[in-house]
């Protein structure tokens, strides 16, 4: 088992033999979680948001550092957090433990013990900044969902007022995120505001006590936990009852496997019911009561696009919005970066695009309709579109939507139908504009 110790320096923490710190200092070069401290000073959650935060930070950079490939299966982890939080008694480890264990496919172990008075701790009660002044909080990735799912808050209520919280690391990801939120407070003013969040496991730095391992695991299925334990730390410095809204289409919250050889790695549940659910446990016995809410849980996105509030400017600034898995691997090829057009949020994407008569080929690297190159087999561009085709075949048995998780009770039927309409929404979008070997393909598997 790797086992990380986080520490809010400075500390006095002991560290057991074998534990991997990680030194948690926004702005310090000391810190091996390098975080930007304009993020962290401008936040002031009550104690129990505050350690759940530090929940999401220890088990993002655990997980980043810590390999798949060296393990038995090349899957599974065991990974072991010691968190200091300010009631250790009641830290509810084994309700965090499944909502992990369920959301990376690994063995979870969450020991808590007293989190003692530091320059770090965050403080008491509300925060009455004026940049921090809002009904709500929004998940904002700078992809087309959350874009989505702004623009309709927005216009919901004409007095809402919302922060949106972007995490990001480097690459194309910071600059669509900024891109679409000039674009969006030049619409609406200082109804919309953003709370930038870029931390990451830090490179060696000789300030530091114990650096960390250079290998880095290149999935990263606990980001979603950092990225809404941030967003309940926001929502609980502007007060327990403010909401966090994620924007996420019921089609890819289900995420049922394409084929039965993707249901382990290639089928996250960043936003499935499920792992919400244990999430919303977690965060109720810690303390932590703003409520998380997706509008679109049981919405395919193409219908999320058809039924916008303001279809003008979603459409305006869709293109600037990165849905991507990988949206810089088309510098390799010398090819404009952004959304590539091959991985599966890509593919998903274009049928949402076409379902609301907005789709072109030309805001993508590669074009999956009349590409040959993405079908073939020796091809690591292949596999999501050749997993598309055979995964939306008609006549999939109905248990197949709990392949990748249970579902909450009651709401089966619901969502076994956003599945079968998210199927249809993409296999109509292949079956219509595909043409060459991807058409005959699709003829096969019809």
């Amino acid at each position: 088992m790797s086992v990380f110790h986080i520490r809010l320096l400075p500390s006095a923490d002991a560290l057991a033999p074998g534990e991997v710190v990680l030194d948690f200092a926004p702005g310090s070069a000391a810190a091996t979680v390098q975080a930007n401290a304009s993020f962290f000073s401008n936040v002031a959650p009550l104690p129990p948001a505050a350690d759940l935060l530090l929940l999401g930070v220890a088990a993002y950079c655990a997980d980043r550092v810590t390999t798949r490939r060296e393990t038995d299966d090349a899957w599974t982890r065991d990974i072991g957090l010691r968190l200091p939080v300010h009631a250790p008694a009641a830290w509810p480890h084994e309700e965090a433990e499944r909502a992990l264990g369920f959301l990376t496919g690994d063995r979870w172990d969450i020991r808590a013990h007293h989190r003692s008075g530091t320059r770090t701790d965050t403080p008491r009660g509300p925060v009455e900044r004026e940049s921090l002044q809002a009904d709500a909080v929004c998940l904002f990735s700078g992809g087309l969902d959350s874009l989505c799912g702004v623009v309709d808050l927005l216009e919901e209520d004409s007095e809402r007022r919302l922060l949106l919280l972007s995490h990001y690391e480097g690459g194309q990801t910071p600059i669509a995120q900024a891109r679409l939120f000039q674009r969006l407070h030049a619409h609406y003013g200082p109804r919309v505001r953003r709370q930038p969040l870029f931390l990451r496991p830090a490179p060696h730095d000789p300030a530091q006590e114990q650096p960390l391992p250079p290998d880095r695991e290149a999935t990263s299925r606990s980001r979603s936990l950092l990225f809404l334990t941030s967003a309940l730390a926001l929502a609980s410095s502007l007060g327990p009852s403010v909401p966090v809204y994620l924007p996420e289409n019921g089609y890819i919250g289900v995420n049922v496997p394409l084929t039965p050889a993707r249901s382990g790695s290639f089928s996250t549940r960043t936003t499935h019911p499920h792992f919400l659910a244990l999430l919303e446990q977690t965060a109720h016995a810690v303390g932590v009561d703003n409520p998380l809410v997706n509008p679109y849980r049981l919405t395919t996105k193409g219908e999320m696009l058809a039924s916008s509030r303001n279809p003008e400017l979603l459409r305006d600034l869709a293109p600037m919005s990165v849905s991507c898995s990988h949206p810089e691997v088309a510098r390799y090829a010398r090819r404009p970066q952004g959304n590539c057009g091959y991985c599966f949020p890509c593919l998903i994407r274009r049928a949402a695009m076409a379902r609301a008569g907005w789709d072109s080929a030309d805001d993508y690297s590669w074009d999956a309709l009349s590409d040959p190159a993405l079908l073939d087999t020796a091809s690591e561009r292949s596999a999501d579109l050749r997993a598309v085709a055979i995964g939306t075949r008609p006549g999939r048995p109905d248990r197949d939507v709990l392949r990748n998780g249970p579902l909450p009770a009651g709401e089966r039927l619901a969502f076994l139908d956003v599945w079968r309409r998210g199927t249809t929404e993409v296999r109509s979008w292949l079956t219509t504009g595909a043409t060459g070997a991807l058409a005959e393909q699709l003829e096969r598997t019809a």
